[in-house]
């Protein structure tokens, strides 16, 4: 039987070809993160471990909190917090084991992992919070200001009034109530960094707490994060695709362990971070982050160019039965079209960062998603659309019809999304042989406004404010434009 991978398990297993070891054993914990997915432990996690060690600082340790399930908990306490990401490309397989995670805990029912996370937030140790819970995570309303109908939130802020540590119901009510626990303490300022693919993350999140804040009544607490707590904006970039047993077991071949936390990343990383921090941060720009005082541009190029391209090749893709992107990227004409949208509605809405090359820049991401070790499944990047589109797309969308021109392919990203809405909530969807069904937040509403005759559909879901606000379904044009685009689709 294969040993699982530990920290005693570890020590016998190095030196092996391949495999690298951690850099640095963090000594105490300096982060809370919020949203221990994937993305996270092949992301900020292994650029804070790099930091920490060309700096040789030991204080940045991370304590990691789940929001979903006690799923992930249960796959690296056993292994004292470590776990490989396995970097794949078409010529490339390597594993690096991380130890940058010092525990992890769940607030969720019925364990106590809420009352862990509040007072290390509170520990004077802690000096930053990250999150990465995606876009659904921030329980935002159509308006982009906190929910404060949503039943999980309205059970953190009852909590927070009543100073308990009842279970947390949402990520964003966890972290107010962190911040009250954390100036009660004294414990000194906090710096708060959004990692989701949020426009203007930093400046969302701020507000939403502020909203959150409002709602409770508490003046103090409020004027203690106007004056103490700061919220940078980011921008985060790596492919990092759901983990499959044929990477566990590459995995496993390199290290000779068994690891039950093992994620998965593509070669490139990126991490952009407004340098604006409330007091010590790690040195992430060791690492090879970009310390700046505008992410917008960088920001604005990812959202726009990588991560609506990215939409454009599931939905069309999912629809054509391709499993995964990089299946999709070979398909001439979706490749065809990635081109066409980037090059005539997204390319003229943007301003090169710092002088970078964006043409370049979009032929570099169709290389990446042509990537056929990561696996990424385009049903995987499907989901959650209607959180997803106004942020990656719409944007493109109203600057161009800003400017007078009909943002044709732009059109054809939404049709496509319409498309993959009607047959996922329809049952019709099938993908290698398995049916696919809706995965959203809105799912009801959508799969409601899907139904019905296919003549209608552009104009039913562009009626859907809480994805295109009201405006976008009073242009005639681009309705006109969705309309004409959803014939490149089989829609039944």
């Amino acid at each position: 039987m294969t040993a699982r991978l530990s920290r005693a398990t570890l020590a016998d297993a190095l030196p092996r070809p391949g495999v690298s070891g951690p850099p640095l054993v963090p000594a105490r914990t300096g982060i809370v993160h919020l949203g221990l997915g994937a993305f996270h432990r092949a992301h900020q996690a292994v650029l804070t471990e790099d930091a920490a060690a060309a700096a040789d600082d030991d204080r940045w340790g991370i304590l990691g909190v789940t929001q979903r399930s006690a799923r992930v908990v249960d796959q690296v306490a056993p292994q004292d917090g470590l776990y490989g990401v396995l970097t794949l490309d078409r010529d490339r397989e390597d594993l690096r084991v991380v130890a940058a995670l010092r525990e992890a805990a769940f607030p969720g029912p019925p364990g106590s992992g809420t009352a862990r996370v509040l007072a290390t937030v509170a520990s004077p140790d802690v000096h930053v919070v990250t999150l990465t819970v995606t876009e659904k995570g921030y329980r935002l309303g159509a308006d982009g200001r906190a929910d404060l109908s949503d039943e999980g939130v309205l059970a953190d802020l009852a909590a927070l009034r009543g100073r308990s540590d009842a279970p947390a119901r949402s990520a964003t009510g966890l972290l107010v109530r962190a911040l009250d626990r954390r100036r009660r303490a004294d414990a000194g300022p906090l710096t708060v960094v959004c990692c989701d693919n949020l426009t203007g993350n930093g400046r969302v999140l701020a507000r939403m707490v502020d909203d959150l804040l409002a709602a409770t009544g508490d003046d103090d607490l409020r004027a203690w994060v106007a004056a103490s707590v700061r919220f940078p904006s980011t921008m985060v970039d790596r492919i990092v695709p759901a983990t499959t047993a044929e990477h566990r077991e590459r995995a496993q071949r390199l290290l000779g362990l068994l690891d039950e936390a093992l994620v998965v990343g593509e070669p490139f990383t990126q991490w952009v971070v407004e340098d604006a921090f409330a007091g010590p941060r790690p040195a992430w720009e060791k690492a090879g982050a970009t310390l700046t005082a505008d992410v917008e541009p960088y920001e604005r190029a990812k959202l726009r160019l990588l991560n609506a391209t990215h939409s454009l090749l599931a939905y069309a893709g999912a629809l054509r039965e391709h499993v995964t992107i990089a299946q999709a990227v070979e398909d001439d004409e979706l490749r065809a079209w990635a081109t066409a949208f980037t090059d005539t509605d997204v390319l003229p809405t943007l301003e090169a960062p710092d002088g970078a090359d964006l043409v370049a820049y979009r032929d570099s991401l169709l290389h990446r998603f042509a990537n056929p070790a990561t696996g990424h499944t385009t049903v995987q990047v499907a989901m959650d659309g209607s959180v997803k589109l106004p942020q990656r797309l719409l944007g493109t969308v109203r600057d161009r019809l800003a400017a007078g021109a009909v943002p044709e392919h732009a059109a054809l990203v939404v049709a496509a999304w319409m498309a993959y809405v009607r047959a996922a909530s329809s049952g019709a969807l099938v993908v290698a042989g398995r049916g696919v069904t809706l995965d959203d937040p809105l799912a009801g509403a959508l799969a409601d406004a899907a139904e019905g005759p296919v003549e209608g559909l552009a104009d039913r879901l562009l009626r859907v404010e809480a994805v295109f606000g009201a405006d976008l379904a009073e242009h005639a044009a681009f309705r006109a434009a969705v309309t004409s685009a959803l014939r490149s689709f089989p829609v039944r």
